[in-house]
C-alpha cells in the first residue's frame, strides 16, 4: 500500500510540474529546489526527487552536479540547431502526409486549425496557454499522417521542446497570426495533396517560430 501511495504522489508531482513548465509557470533557467517543491505541491522529497527525474528524461529538467535541478533553457546555438532539425526533416514528413492523408485526418486537423484560430485571436478570449496543446496535438497528428516512423522519432523532441519552453506568449501579435495561419493553409494543401505547396508552407512556418525563439534568447 505504501509503494502504491508513494506511486501516486510521484505521478502526481511530475503531472503538476510538468504542467507548469509546459504553461510558462515555470520559465526556462528556474531553478527546482526539492524541498520547496515538495512544501508546495504537499509530498515528500522522495516523489519530488523522482519527478525531477522523470522531466529530465524527458528533457524538460536538467540535474546539475552539486547545484540541483533546473527547467532546461536553450541558448541560441542550441536553438539554432534544434530548428535546423526541423527545417531538415519536417517539411519532408508534411510533404509525404500530403500524398497519404485520409478524410479523418483532414477533419481532425481542421477542426485544430480553426481552434487556434479562433482562441488565438486578438481579443479577451484569446488563450495562448490553450494553443501549446493543440499546436503539440496538430503537429503530432500531421506527423501520423506522414507514416513516416523514423521521421516521428526524430522529430518528437525537437518538435515539442522549443514549443513547451517559450510559448506562444512570445510570439508577437503579427507572428502569431502568421504561424496560426500557415496551420490552415497546410491543412488546404494537403485537402488537395500538394505536396509542394504544404512543404513550403511548413519551412515558412518553421522559419517564422524560429525567428521569434531566437529573438526570445
Amino acid at each position: 500500500m505504501a509503494t502504491t501511495f508513494a506511486g501516486r504522489a510521484s505521478e502526481r508531482a511530475h503531472l503538476a510540474l510538468r504542467d507548469e513548465i509546459l504553461r510558462g509557470a515555470l520559465p526556462p533557467g528556474t531553478r527546482l529546489g526539492e524541498v520547496e517543491l515538495a512544501d508546495r505541491l504537499g509530498v515528500s522529497r522522495t516523489p519530488v526527487r523522482e519527478a525531477l527525474s522523470r522531466l529530465a528524461a524527458e528533457g524538460l529538467v536538467e540535474v546539475l552536479p552539486h547545484r540541483g535541478a533546473r527547467v532546461v533553457d536553450f541558448s541560441t546555438d542550441d536553438l539554432d540547431a534544434i530548428f535546423d532539425v526541423r527545417l531538415a526533416l519536417e517539411p519532408r514528413a508534411t510533404g509525404r502526409a500530403a500524398a497519404r492523408v485520409t478524410a479523418t485526418d483532414l477533419a481532425d486537423l481542421d477542426d485544430l486549425a480553426t481552434r487556434m484560430l479562433v482562441i488565438g485571436a486578438p481579443g479577451p478570449d484569446q488563450d495562448l496557454d490553450a494553443l501549446v496543446g493543440l499546436n503539440r496535438e496538430f503537429h503530432a497528428r500531421l506527423l501520423a499522417a506522414a507514416a513516416a516512423p523514423a521521421l516521428s522519432t526524430a522529430l518528437a523532441n525537437v518538435v515539442h521542446l522549443p514549443v513547451v519552453l517559450r510559448t506562444f506568449h512570445a510570439y508577437d501579435p503579427a507572428s502569431l497570426q502568421r504561424s496560426l495561419a500557415h496551420h490552415a493553409e497546410i491543412v488546404a494543401a494537403l485537402r488537395v495533396a500538394d505536396a509542394e505547396w504544404a512543404t513550403a508552407v511548413m519551412r515558412s512556418h518553421i522559419r517564422n517560430a524560429r525567428a521569434v525563439m531566437v529573438r526570445q534568447t
